[in-house]
């Protein structure tokens, strides 16, 4: 039998098999299948299949093609379809109607676990309805909104394959989950307070409404509260109350790190943060991220933007987010539930015992979190979202590979802002956001994301790539495979090949990695590199110039003692050597034993390793000029010279140049610091000072760049790196190079920090394999 048939009236009807490829379940796929089946005349049936949607669809071949083609373009808005593949069918074909299947597995298929997505405004009606059955339910949801990677344990998914299978589903939910007119139809995580999750208060073991309403009140009352969220446990408090943010910052070990501010709408946002129209599609996509943009005049405690000019907002994305928000009436401190440093808590028994004695309560629920995922943060920089931490409603949505992963590959990734990737094919699954790996709690947080997604992809790396730096611990989780199944990574073609393939570059690219401190293939630490790159290799072709990094890792700490370093011990590419000039300031408030200890392990060479540091180089900056001396947490120093730089007057560059040396271009970045100590002698405003600097090196690496392109030939460029993270550096470098003529790229969807280091690690692996056969 064939796949047609004639109809009585005469037309011929054809049967396909459609194979739906992408994020298209979790997201309302097969209802909108079913309705649109039925809007066509489309007979068949839909399930969901491995990770796939399968579609039998009977209809004449126009209807068929009509059908297919909207499968894509009136997809729902939550859902990424990557492809349709269409296939003829012969044999019986279903002679009429249209039903929606039970799921099958399929090992075979490739599985796109879906994001969780914020409560959409359907259900917000419903959870504000005197009237309706879910009024005040903080578990509401439906086919566009609700929790979805955090609470699946296996696909194809279904209820039963989530958290949500101990939960029976009573009639009234039972009947609006079998309805196909229903926005609930095979929504998995439906619930109702008759047979859903429910709240719990501790202490006092109050349920409920008793249990919200005393979460809400211990926070009016300027308390600090632990409430378990979608992807792990949060410490929350009022955001206007000075003494309560302050016992937050003490509960959690976070001194002086800017905290997040989540407010109730757009127009609660607007009063804090002054945002642009980028800022708001971020702030209202359904990921609903951290939007870290200029702090407007609203009432907020002085510490929590820690004097920056920045503020992190983001909006509600789940019920008991909008019902805190609504009872408190009031922007809300919504920080992650963990010690600083540690992994945020998702496990009930953890919070009580960790969190419940530095808290006034905690406000838990029954529904178990399989995964633990913190909040996305974004920033937009020249005009374009650009994620800071790719975390919850970003994550796991895959990224494409320049080159497919013929065998699987695990990417390990860096030991700051740690995250993973598994490569398959051509989708690369990026991990959530763990934390810097810096210790035994960490650690196992991380293997215990990779085990699950590696369970849940279905997938066994036969290949691991990884960082340079020998002492990283992912590193050293790599060194348990065999030799000739690791591929090492050096740190800042990592990060260049990360934007490289974001953005689906080809040909060769300038690598421009402005970072704090990598492992560079020379045994020297890296951070302000100049790379000729593609994605099987590179060539360095220029660099910043180096100073010594006293006391390691003390020396990153510590700005004042990288300041020292310039002072004493900078590169001598010149006849002036280390920073000369008015550094009296810098030396007079620092202990006279330190400058002492640091000038002698200077000249004796003493655990001083030389550093080529664009990060570095800021933190030596902002010491000269009395900005900050010690870094509390990553990035301080350069975070605090942006903010003296922003608002201030356009300054010309500081002096700069580059010399020729040892067959690269280097940038002199003692000669800047020179001239800013000399201006700031000559009674400069050091805000002024901050950003010449920021205007010095757009022009620097813009200079950079057009020598290297006359040496290579190569037009377009690559930014990378957390020093980009910086929007007023970022956005002059993007238009110095842009107004060079430079085809420029930088990291949207990918981390330009460490975060992003372990996606680049998967497509250069994944080149590099396809180029040598021989391995496999």
């Amino acid at each position: 039998m064939t796949g047609t048939r004639t109809r009585e009236d005469g037309g011929t009807a054809e049967a396909r098999r459609l194979e739906v490829r992408g994020t298209v379940q979790g997201v309302g796929f097969r209802p909108f299948v079913y309705r649109l089946a039925l809007a066509c005349g489309v007979r068949g049936d839909v399930r969901n299949s491995g990770g796939v949607v399968l579609i039998t669809a009977v209809g004449e071949a126009p209807v068929l093609d009509d059908f297919a083609a909207r499968l894509v373009t009136e997809a729902p808005g939550a859902a990424s379809v990557t492809g349709v593949t269409a296939t003829t069918l012969t044999g019986a074909v279903a002679p009429t109607g249209f039903a929606v299947l039970g799921s099958a597995a399929d090992g075979s298929a490739t599985r796109d676990v879906p994001s969780d997505l914020a409560t959409c405004e359907d259900c917000l009606r419903e959870l504000f309805d005197p009237g309706d059955r879910r009024y005040r339910y903080p578990f509401v949801n439906c086919t566009a909104c609700g929790p979805r990677a955090t609470i699946i344990a296996a696909l194809p998914y279904d209820r039963a394959r989530t958290t949500m299978a101990a939960f029976t589903m009573c009639p009234a939910c039972e009947a609006e989950y079998r309805d196909p007119a229903d926005r609930r139809f095979h929504a998995e995580p439906i619930a109702c307070p008759a047979c859903g999750p429910r709240l719990g208060w501790h202490p006092g073991g109050r349920r409920e409404e008793a249990a919200l309403s005393a979460a809400a009140a211990v926070i009016r009352g300027g308390g600090v509260v632990a409430v378990k969220g979608i992807g792990g446990y949060q410490m929350v408090c009022d955001a206007t109350d000075a003494e309560a943010v302050g016992r937050l910052r003490a509960a959690k070990g976070r001194e002086a790190k800017p905290l997040a501010v989540m407010v109730p709408d757009l127009a609660a946002a607007r009063a804090l943060a002054d945002l642009t129209a980028a800022d708001v599609g971020a702030l209202t996509s359904s990921a609903r991220p951290i939007v870290l943009a200029p702090r407007a005049s609203g009432s907020l405690a002085a510490q929590v933007c820690d004097g920056l000019p920045d503020v992190g907002v983001f909006l509600p994305y789940s019920p008991l987010h909008h019902l805190l928000l609504r009872d408190v009436a009031g922007p809300l401190v919504v920080t992650s539930g963990n010690h600083a440093g540690g992994p945020m808590v998702i496990e009930d028994d953890a919070a009580h015992h960790r969190l419940g004695p530095v808290v006034d309560g905690v406000l838990s629920h029954d529904r178990p979190i399989l995964a633990r995922y913190d909040d996305s943060v974004v920033r937009v920089v020249a005009g374009r979202p650009s994620t800071v931490r790719r975390a919850r409603g970003l994550t796991p949505a895959p990224l494409p590979l320049p080159v497919a992963a013929d065998e699987p590959v695990l990417a390990l990734g860096a030991q700051l802002k740690h995250t993973f990737t598994v490569a398959n094919g051509r989708r690369a699954i990026v991990g959530p956001h763990t934390g810097d790996l810096e210790d035994a709690e960490t650690y196992a947080a991380f293997e215990h994301a990779l085990e699950r997604c590696l369970r849940v992809e279905d997938v066994e790396p036969a290949y691991v790539a990884h960082d340079l730096h020998p002492e990283y611990l992912s590193s050293k989780h790599a060194a348990r495979w065999p030799a000739r199944r690791r591929i090492p990574v050096q740190h800042h073609h990592a990060h260049v090949a990360a934007t490289a393939a974001e953005h689906g570059v080809t040909g060769p690219f300038l690598g421009v990695a402005y970072d704090g401190l990598g492992l560079g293939d020379d045994g020297t630490f890296w951070g302000g590199e100049i790379l000729l790159a593609t994605y099987t290799g590179y060539r360095r072709l220029g660099r910043f110039s180096r100073a010594p990094l006293c006391g390691g890792a003390a020396a990153v700490r510590r700005p004042a003692r990288m300041a020292l370093g310039y002072l004493f011990g900078a590169e001598p590419l010149d006849h002036a050597g280390p920073v000369a000039g008015p550094a009296a300031d810098l030396v007079a408030r620092l202990p006279e034993r330190e400058v002492a200890v640091v000038r002698r392990m200077i000249d004796r060479g003493v655990n001083s390793p030389p550093a080529s540091s664009a990060g570095r180089l800021f933190d030596a900056l902002a010491a000269l000029l009395g900005i900050c001396d010690d870094n509390r947490y990553e990035g301080e120093a350069a975070m605090r010279l942006e903010a003296a730089a922003a608002g201030q007057d356009a300054a010309d560059p500081l002096d700069w140049r580059l010399v020729r040396h040892g067959g690269l271009w280097v940038y002199d970045g003692a000669v800047t610091l020179r001239d800013a100590l000399a201006a700031r002698a000559d009674g400069e405003p050091p805000g002024r000072i901050a950003a010449a600097f920021h205007r010095t090196l757009a022009a620097v690496t813009a200079e950079l760049c057009g020598r290297a392109a006359d040496d290579a030939g190569v037009g377009t460029v690559c930014l990378s790196g957390g020093v980009f993270q910086n929007r007023t550096l970022a956005a002059a470098v993007v238009g110095a190079l842009a107004g060079a003529g430079f085809e420029v790229f930088i990291g949207e969807r990918v981390p330009v920090n460490d975060g992003g280091v372990s996606y680049g690690q998967a497509a250069v692996a994944a080149a590099r394999l396809a180029g040598a056969p021989e391995r496999r």
